[in-house]
């Protein structure tokens, strides 16, 4: 058995392929090995599976696929390879032994040909790696952003396996064979600079001047008509070197060799030109030299610091003269600290560093929340881009989250001066003069200043260098937004490591081969830690200093959510220690907001659900996060959404652990008001479906629904939340809020019945019964019964709602136990005690009239005409129908009157009435199709389809069909 992603989607056995089905299915196998052993949940599934807004039914069509995907698995007999496909809660894990997938031989394979010492063995190991390859990744599925994301990613391992390829038998001195695996390349990706580079240089090695000259002019062209942009320092070096006839570093050195992702100079920083010279930008926006100079205009630069990947100096162009400083002569500095040490991926981030540092007088604000990274990544773009400031790099800490404080003004440009040269006695004591020289001295040179750790604007501002040509990078905390506004600051956002890259970073610290004997618990780690690179390598720390602990070990302690931060934390470095100086730089309210977020059972909160918890009201509650996003200790994720990490979440909450059972509270009851109002708009005219706690406490405010779609759109947003909230309130204890949260999702319930809710509702039955609550229990069987009848487990349902009615007349509720005698009335029609069903349904209709509710006695009319009319009496079922449409408004309960309308057609058709029922029939599908109501749809279409063959009508009836099953 063997699982491709390298080409069509697809999994093979001794047999032949498996048929996987529609491209939605091939989406989803492509997602769960992608994350091969690793769960995947269903939000991230669902980006996979659709671009757009998603169905409401998107979880039911990914059960469905998983369900065909594991029957698909376990008839070919995966078992017997170590595969299996199994849900986690919430997710989904592939479970398969990683030689079994193509893309992780494919790296294994790389990874080995990079550490032959012989050309000529790692030739071997590219060409068998490429051999995988069958066509363009993901072939086949239907390709979602975050699959995009992953095939892209797979094309550009594929085209530097490729380069490194031809440098290989560069260094055999095969530049023709070199050439020949470059062209094919770079036809097929014409702008791929670094391709066009290696190519002329190949050429060029080959005797073959004339074709690489030719081939540059025919790129230049491409780039200017396509992108308006010249050539950049690949291209240019490469043109240069030919032109001088120069034969070039020994092809087995050339630079960047080492590095993974073959472009071995494109990591260098901006060379934007100075004095009269012309200058252009590559593709990825960094600037570069003009190509087309005349030889000789380039002198060759010395060396800067070296990059973590071997990067390689290029040439530079004639700049000004440094301006002297007032000790007389010029004196290049260099403050930064040293590069970082197992610094990984971030290569996006990187690249948009160097973007924004190609304007003039550039500011980059690189911004997160504790522990991410900024500092890391920015001195790792400084030391990486050495040559694109000859005239020296400054560094300061401005320890705007520090507890010794920040440094004052004045010494942090006393340091700047002295290291620019000025005199000791010739620095200013003021700031204001002292700025006003820093800028005065820098006003042409090429300098790059690192500010890190800034906590205001106004900190930053006096230290920005005069000269156009100097970059400032800053680094914080906080979003900075004065700054935006006031220097044209450019925000590079920086978020948590991906599992791989998190993975990589332990794999630094502690060496290949140990995170390779546990590759599924690394990942894990990863995980655990959130991504925050401050909290892997507290992880990598702790591991090293004990050989003999394994990953899986410290895996599961970190999974118990109690001891977790302590675990992260050594020293006097952690998570806990740098979340700390964080929050204490917040004001109290919104101190106190974060403690009771972290108090929040659910992934995610709008500001009613802050309210809720912290006990205030919405607005209140939408600045403090505000506050907290503008210190990156939550992160809004949509308009009004929120997100807090795991990590802060788990240190929020022990900043104030006595608040935990009024958060709880709080937010328990603000579920339950606001799906009510969700219920009520969604269903008006109904009876509420319980009376409140005793001891219940509604909200300062409660979220207004419009109309029935924002309501049912809630309620489809929150199923998670909500399910998460009613396990936290059993966890507790309070079982009378548990039972009613999850009763409340009926009117979802009812809408998309068959979305496997009879799990929950489980839980909600336990809950009842936990307190004796025969009046809960009543009502919860009811809906379950219900449900469980849905689903075609009829005896299942029989046994739940025979005990119903007499629950509910135990407890008084004479209208649950018209609800009760409905249910199991259902049921006996399905399993053909009609006569018993009938009198049951009548009952009800009775104890409704009683109680004078239309809501459930229009209930009751409905399947009682649905019996009458499958006993064969069409002309009750005819009055049943008109009474019940009598009983409410016309445009209540849309799938109701859809049913209603769907029987009287039916009558009409059983009395012989064929043109009144099918126009009866066509009108409730039409209503059904446009409220979005599929299985309503479904049923009159069927109806229609016995007595006309109209084309029509199968079209309607298929595409319905289609929407509740594969294609979503």
């Amino acid at each position: 058995m063997e699982f491709r992603l390298l080409g069509t989607v697809s999994v093979d056995t001794f047999t032949g392929p498996l048929p996987l089905g529609p491209a939605k299915r091939r989406s989803l196998l492509a997602a769960l090995l992608l994350s091969a052993n690793t769960p995947v949940s269903i939000a991230r599934l669902t980006d996979s599976l659709w671009d757009d807004t998603p169905p409401l039914h998107a979880r039911s069509v990914i059960q469905g696929h998983v369900s065909r995907l594991r029957a698909l698995l376990v008839g070919a007999d995966a078992e017997a390879y170590g595969v299996e496909l199994v849900t986690l809660g919430d997710a989904y894990v592939l479970r398969l032994p990683e030689t079994l997938l193509d893309a992780q031989r494919f790296e294994e394979l790389l990874t080995l040909a990079r550490g032959q010492r012989s050309p000529a063995d790692a030739v071997l190991m590219f060409k068998e790696a490429l051999s995988l390859w069958q066509g363009p990744a993901l072939s086949g599925a239907f390709a979602g952003r975050p699959l995009q994301a992953a095939a892209h990613s797979l094309e550009e391992s594929r085209l530097a396996t490729v380069e490194q390829m031809a440098r290989a038998y560069a260094a055999l001195g095969e530049h023709n064979r070199a050439a020949a695996v470059l062209r094919a390349e770079a036809v097929a990706h014409p702008m791929r600079e670094s391709l066009a580079a290696a190519l002329m240089t190949a050429l060029y090695r080959a005797g073959r001047q004339s074709e690489a000259l030719d081939w540059f002019h025919r790129t230049r062209r491409l780039l200017a008509d396509e992108l308006g942009i010249d050539p950049g320092h690949e291209l240019a070096d490469a043109y240069a070197l030919i032109l001088r006839g120069d034969p070039g570093p020994d092809a087995g050195r050339e630079s960047g060799r080492n590095a993974p992702d073959g472009q071995g100079t494109a990591a260098r920083g901006p060379a934007r030109p100075s004095g009269g010279h012309g200058g252009g930008h590559d593709a990825s926006g960094n600037a570069a030299a003009r190509a087309d100079l005349p030889t000789g205009t380039a002198t060759a630069e010395p060396p800067g610091p070296p990059g973590d990947r071997g990067d390689a100096p290029g040439p530079a162009l004639h700049r000004p003269l440094p301006v002297p400083s007032l000790a007389g002569e010029p004196h290049p500095t260099d403050l930064l600290p040293r590069a970082p040490r197992g610094f990984q991926g971030r290569s996006a981030e990187l690249a948009a560093l160097t973007r924004a540092a190609a304007g003039e007088a550039p500011v980059c604000l690189v911004t997160g929340p504790a522990g991410v990274g900024k500092t890391a990544l920015a001195l790792q773009w400084a030391h990486r881009n050495a040559a694109a400031f000859p005239d020296g790099r400054l560094f300061a800490d401005l320890r705007g989250f520090s507890d010794t404080g920040e440094p004052a003004l004045i010494e942090v440009l006393r340091e700047f001066l002295l290291a620019l040269g000025v005199a000791p006695r010739r620095v200013p004591e003021s700031a204001a003069a002292a700025a006003a020289l820093f800028r005065s001295l820098t006003d042409r040179r090429r300098l790059l200043v690192v500010l890190d750790n800034a906590r205001h604007s106004a900190t930053v501002r006096p230290l920005l260098p005069g000269g156009t040509d100097c970059v400032t990078l800053v680094t914080s905390r906080h979003r900075l937004e004065g700054l935006i506004a006031s220097d044209a600051a450019r925000p590079v956002p920086l978020d948590v490591l991906e599992p791989p890259d998190g993975t990589a970073l332990l794999a630094g610290v502690l060496g290949e081969d140990r995170v390779l004997a546990e590759p599924v618990a690394a990942r894990r780690l990863a995980e655990l830690c959130g991504g925050l690179p401050l909290a892997l390598r507290v992880t990598a720390a702790r591991l090293a200093g004990r050989p003999n602990w394994t990953l899986a070990g410290l895996a599961d302690e970190l999974a118990d959510e109690r001891s977790r931060l302590t675990y992260l934390d050594v020293d006097d470095t952690g998570v806990s220690a740098a979340l700390r100086l964080t929050v204490q730089q917040l004001p109290r309210d919104a101190v106190h907001q974060l403690a009771r977020l972290g108090h929040h059972p659910g992934s995610h909160f709008d500001p009613y659900t802050a309210a809720a918890l912290a006990g205030t009201d919405p607005v209140v509650a939408t600045a403090a996060l505000e506050r907290l996003a503008a210190a990156h200790l939550v992160t809004e994720a949509a308009p009004g959404r929120w997100v807090l990490h795991d990590l802060v979440r788990l240190y929020a909450r022990g900043l104030e652990p006595e608040g935990g059972p009024e958060a709880l509270t709080g937010v328990l009851d603000h579920y339950i008001a606001t799906a009510l109002a969700a219920a009520d708009t969604a269903e008006p005219g109904g009876e509420p479906c319980f009376v409140l706690p005793e001891d219940y406490h509604r909200p300062v405010a409660v979220r207004d629904f419009v109309d029935r779609a924002t309501a049912m759109h809630w309620l489809a947003a929150e199923r998670d939340d909500l399910a998460l909230a009613a396990d936290a309130a059993r966890t507790a204890g309070l079982h009378d809020r548990a039972w009613r949260i999850i009763l409340l999702q009926w009117p979802q319930v009812v809408w998309r019945v068959r979305d496997n809710w009879s799990p929950l509702l489980e839980l909600a039955l336990d809950s009842a019964r936990a307190q004796d609550d025969a009046y809960a229990e009543s009502r919860v069987l009811n809906l379950l019964g219900w449900v469980l009848t849905e689903e075609g487990r009829a005896a299942e349902a029989i046994a739940l709602l025979e005990r119903s009615p007499a629950l509910a007349r135990q407890a008084g509720d004479r209208l649950g136990e018209a609800t009760a005698l409905i249910n199991l009335a259902v049921v006996q029609a399905e399993q053909g005690e009609l006569d018993t069903a009938l009198e049951d349904c009548g009952r009800a209709v009775g104890l409704a009239r009683e109680e004078q509710d239309a809501h459930t006695e229009m209930l009751a009319l409905q399947h009682l005409a649905r019996m009458q009319l499958t006993a064969n009496r069409p002309h009750e079922a005819l009055a049943s129908v008109r009474t019940a449409l009598d009983l409410g408004p016309e445009h209540e309960e849309i799938a109701r009157r859809v049913l209603l309308l769907t029987t009287s057609g039916e009558a009409r058709l059983s009395l012989g009435e064929e043109n009144e029922g099918i126009l009866l029939l066509d009108r409730a599908a039409g209503e059904a199709e446009r409220a979005g109501y599929d299985e309503g749809a479904v049923r009159a279409l069927q109806a229609l389809l016995r007595v006309t063959a109209e084309p029509e009508y199968r079209k309607r009836y298929e595409e319905a069909v289609r929407r509740l099953t594969d294609d979503g």
